[in-house]
């Protein structure tokens, strides 16, 4: 086969066409009315050859700035970490590369076993009892956070805090608007969750307290002090938390927290230009059997041998939806073997390395704009992000770093107006002394 593909040649066209019964496309088309149907030609290019077409977009692809040419400043809840190469070795093999749904056991070990095991890392990095088997991204796992937290408590009331992913945030307003819950944003103080407001807003009728640790600004926020607050009332205590910084900060289960859910991207999932990554939630072991999506359990068979099997699903995200809290009955397999591999390799003495190069390296970070006479804006401790202010707008600074070889920081004047002229910067393990101090010099130099 020297296709990627099956071409259709007119014959299919028409051969299909004859097999339904029909004379035409058109003729598919028939039940919609000729007054709604779209008239005209698309505004499309025209059709191009294969060689063509593989041209310019060859052409469009070289135009992007990407992390393998240019050092990356850039994070806002995507990364550029380290990736063993074991993991596309294991992700690449065709058993996994094509598995669709382990429905079938007898069939199914490998996959069952390589989720099993995500689950039980997952649960071991966040201080939590049980965990899924993945989720399609963190913004969707925070917002099945919430939606589960209204239907156990049975209030309708979310708080969020403003440090919170923006992304995160309009993807939990998205889904509160179908479950007619009511999201308060609650505002930073030094680039923390105000607790004062918190405590203001908290009563009765709310059913979960969101947070984010490390939140959008880098920041850690105080989980001990915001844990009170959100138990006061018997709301949930609700974490978005990113699992590499777990591998040195205390986790949030650790604080009592009812869930924990965040993005598996740090480990062994490329950036891929923002997607598609794989998210992650964790629960205490009340909550287990109100978890959206899928759990791998371990038995053993008829002989005693160890296996594994999908366990624990909900049957109302099946058959009993107008009762179900969630609709997700899926996972995001192949992308959560590759987080698996890639924690697996690492093991817990190399996460944790990892997770404190990514500390040591944002703190040298820091100190070398501050030397260089940047605003850092926020005081409190962080773990490998932080805001710095800029004398001119950041959109303006990431064209000028673009044309010197960089990816800039995040222009945080995009989703926060109060912060005008702020760039969100990241520093992972990946970036060098002779790159922290040649971007500080550069980003120093760009003008107005």
């Amino acid at each position: 086969m020297l296709h990627r593909y099956l071409p259709m040649t007119e014959q299919d066209k028409q051969e299909m066409l004859k097999t339904i019964g029909v004379d035409s496309v058109d003729e598919l088309f028939q039940d919609i009315p000729e007054s709604v149907r779209f008239q005209g030609e698309y505004n499309i290019k025209p059709a191009k050859s294969e060689t063509a077409l593989m041209k310019e977009l060859s052409e469009l692809a070289s135009k992007s700035k990407n992390i393998k040419e240019n050092p990356s400043f850039l994070g806002a809840g995507v990364y550029d970490h380290y990736i063993p190469v074991i993991v596309d070795h294991v992700i690449s093999r065709s058993e996994f590369y094509t598995a669709y749904t382990p429905y079938q056991p007898e069939i199914s070990q490998g996959e069952l076993q390589a989720i099993f095991e995500f689950q039980t890392m997952i649960c071991e990095l966040t201080g939590m009892d049980v965990a899924n088997s993945s989720m399609y991204d963190g913004g969707t796992a925070l917002a099945e956070a919430a939606t589960l937290s209204a239907g156990h408590t049975r209030n309708n009331k979310i708080l969020v805090s403003a440090a919170v992913h923006p992304e995160s945030r309009a993807v939990l307003q998205t889904y509160a608007s179908g479950q007619r819950l009511e999201v308060v944003e609650i505002p930073t103080k030094n680039g923390v969750t105000d607790l004062e407001v918190l405590k203001e807003k908290m009563d009765e009728d709310v059913a979960a307290v969101i947070v984010q640790y490390p939140n959008f600004f880098g920041q850690i926020e105080p989980l001990k002090d915001i844990e009170v607050i959100a138990h006061k009332h018997k709301g949930m205590f609700v974490v978005s938390s990113n699992p590499l910084s777990l591998g040195a900060l205390t986790p949030p289960g650790k604080f009592g927290a009812d869930i924990v859910a965040g993005d598996a991207q740090p480990f062994g999932i490329p950036t891929q230009f923002g997607g598609p990554h794989c998210g992650y939630f964790a629960v205490s072991t009340k909550l287990m059997r109100k978890v959206p999506g899928r759990l791998v359990g371990q038995t053993v068979d008829e002989d005693g041998k160890r296996g594994f099997v999908l366990t624990l699903q909900a049957r109302e995200q099946h058959i009993r939806r107008d009762k179900a809290t969630s609709n997700i009955c899926s996972n995001q397999a192949l992308n959560a073997l590759a987080a698996s591999v890639a924690m697996t390799a690492l093991g817990k003495k190399g996460v944790k390395e990892i997770a404190t190069q990514n500390i040591q390296k944002a703190q040298y970070a820091k100190q070398a704009f501050e030397k260089a006479g940047f605003n850092i804006a926020y005081t409190g401790p962080f773990f490998n992000e932080f805001v710095i202010e800029l004398p001119i707008p950041a959109k303006n600074a990431n064209l000028q770093l673009a044309e010197k070889g960089f990816i800039g920081g995040y222009d945080l004047s995009r989703d926060y107006s109060d912060l005008e002229n702020h760039m969100l910067i990241a520093i992972t393990e990946l970036r060098t002394k002779e790159e922290i101090d040649q971007f500080v010099k550069e980003l120093g130099d760009c003008h107005a």
